[in-house]
């Protein structure tokens, strides 16, 4: 199944494998969709969106097992505070649910910031858009994809 994610990539002709896995167990945290893809949770990561002072929307990608500073997070996008979006905003801002939130193919291209952690793998995970899809990248094709740069992001 093409989502936004698989059909953006493939239109900027970047290499990518999907991987996919069950939720009906309801387990969609990283650390459980890291098992069940077979991948080290290190290589895994979640899409998080917030919203700056200046009501500007930013993308960042950490590590499933890590939590996103708040304060690392505004520096980087030259905020001075930024807050999480809340859940029932999420679709209507990203065109994707929580829980199957990618980085890739949102309906407008925010600000997007990747844990510098990405930098030293040769891949990462990240959501394909649909619970239940991840799509394996290498982080510099991934930065190409959406105008993404690194920065120390993780507690």
């Amino acid at each position: 199944m093409k989502t936004n994610a698989v059909r953006m990539l493939d239109s900027k002709k970047i290499a990518y494998e999907i991987l996919s896995y069950s939720h009906d167990d309801g387990k969609i945290d990283g650390v459980s969709v890291a098992g069940k893809i077979g991948r080290d949770p290190k290589t895994v990561f979640k899409t998080l969106v917030t919203t700056g002072n200046s009501k500007q929307n930013y993308v960042f990608i950490v590590p499933v097992e890590e939590e996103l500073d708040l304060k690392k997070a505004a520096a980087a996008a030259g905020e001075k505070k930024v807050e999480m979006l809340p859940s029932k905003d999420i679709q209507k801002t990203t065109g994707y649910i929580r829980g199957g939130c990618s980085p890739v193919g949102m309906k407008k291209l925010f600000p997007t910031f990747i844990d510098e952690t990405a930098a030293h793998l040769e891949k990462i995970v990240v959501s394909a858009g649909k619970i239940g899809l991840q799509i394996e990248v290498k982080p510099g094709d991934l930065i190409d994809a959406v105008n993404a740069s690194f920065a120390d992001l993780s507690k």
